[in-house]
């Protein structure tokens, strides 16, 4: 299992938990699970595109990912972050 770290802005989705345990072997199947226990998450992540939305960030451990195809491996962590903007 693959733990993923939940921003607070989408923490309406999973019942208020910051970080829930998901199944998949790519950033984009962990999307997925999530999204098939949480209907609605993975819009708010990924766009009609299939490409993370420009406002989210997604991280594998330290390393910042982009691409949905990055494999992961058992005891890996994704974090979700929404990027912060202001003037």
């Amino acid at each position: 299992m693959i733990r993923v770290f939940i921003p607070t802005q989408l923490q309406s989705y999973t019942g208020g938990a910051s970080h829930v345990q998901a199944a998949g072997d790519a950033v984009e199947s962990v999307l997925l699970d999530l999204d098939r226990r949480f209907p609605g998450i993975r819009f708010r992540i990924v766009d009609e595109q299939d490409r993370i939305r420009r406002h989210m960030r997604l991280f594998v451990g330290a390393e910042a990912v982009r691409d949905l195809s990055v494999v992961l491996r058992e005891g890996d962590e994704v974090l979700i972050f929404g990027a912060l903007s202001g003037g």
